[in-house]
């Protein structure tokens, strides 16, 4: 057991070896029942705003506490990466744009390894230690968790929003047994009376502030949605989406503070932020998983995407 000054001294030691992998910013908070926040998501749930995204009703208790997850967890460290490129949309309406998060390398490969990278530093220096780490890759209310290490707050789209990177940042925890200092200064929410996000919203997604219905939202659609056609209030609004969608963080007035990402795997493949609709539909299942081998744009599957794609040029043809 480790006196407190020593659990103060290994918090900073921390956030500067996470500085050193390629972390923007890491904040340390206590594992426990996140009381509020999973009565929140109960409610969520319960509206059926998740849509067909069935695994997020699955094992629903272990979501309201890290210590669910992982027995015996005394800590939980929490990372954003920032993901922001310095790249644009050309709009042309013969190609499909790609949100900016599935630009360059999966982040859940790119962020992993990072944690990982300090999970063994962590080790080097406590052997007995117990650690996992985390990227989507497990029931946990991940934003909920950022917010109570104190890395931002939640914006009224929905997304974790820092002060340093806006919300262009991805998410990553660590649990583990070693007793650290808590970070204690928690964001108070600056959203305000600001409603760029919910006006600018093309299919009012935005049920209400820090609600999403997903079954309206454009990257739900094209990304989890499965079938063979979108829905009439998707492609009617669609804008050129191909996979995902950024309105609602293009607008927000936090953004503006955005810094180019130090991570090049999260820079366009191929200088592509787009990509030509003829040949989505044209491509076939090797090009394929040649073309997004290690890609976020993956999920979609090819039959997604050539669904997306169809949607879009019905709609251009009309």
């Amino acid at each position: 057991m480790m006196f407190r000054s020593e659990q103060i001294e290994l918090n900073a030691a921390i956030k500067r070896k996470a500085a050193e992998f390629g972390i923007d910013k890491i904040g340390i908070t206590l594992p426990g029942r996140l009381e509020a926040e999973y009565d929140r998501f109960l409610q969520w749930l319960s509206a059926g705003f998740h849509g067909e995204m069935a695994w997020l009703a699955r094992d629903t208790e272990k979501r309201a506490d890290p210590g669910n997850v992982f027995p015996g967890a005394k800590s939980v460290i929490v990372a954003a990466v920032n993901y922001f490129a310095p790249f644009r949309h050309s709009a042309e309406p013969e190609k499909g744009k790609i949100s900016r998060y599935a630009w360059g390398d999966d982040y859940h490969i790119v962020v992993k390894d990072k944690l990982e990278s300090l999970i063994k530093w962590l080790k080097d220096g406590f052997p007995e230690m117990k650690a996992r780490a985390f990227v989507d890759t497990a029931p946990l209310l991940e934003k909920a968790l950022a917010v109570r290490a104190g890395l931002g707050w939640i914006g009224k789209n929905a997304n974790l929003i820092t002060r340093e990177f806006g919300s262009w940042v991805f998410l990553g925890v660590i649990l583990t047994d070693l007793e650290i200092a808590a970070d204690e200064q928690f964001e108070d929410d600056h959203c305000g009376k600001c409603r760029r996000c919910i006006d600018a919203c093309p299919t009012q997604a935005i049920s209400s502030p820090y609600v999403i219905d997903s079954r309206r939202c454009i990257s739900y659609a094209t990304i989890e949605l499965r079938g063979e056609n979108l829905p009439s209030e998707i492609t009617a609004n669609q804008d050129g989406w191909l996979y995902g969608c950024d309105v609602c963080q293009d607008v927000c007035p936090w953004n503006k503070f955005e810094k180019p990402t130090k991570e090049t795997a999260f820079w366009p493949r191929m200088g592509e932020t787009e990509i030509s609709l003829n040949q989505v539909l044209e491509m076939n299942n090797e090009q394929y998983a040649e073309r997004f081998r290690q890609s976020a744009v993956k999920r979609a599957k090819l039959s997604g995407l050539r669904r997306n794609a169809t949607a879009l040029l019905n709609e251009k043809n009309r």
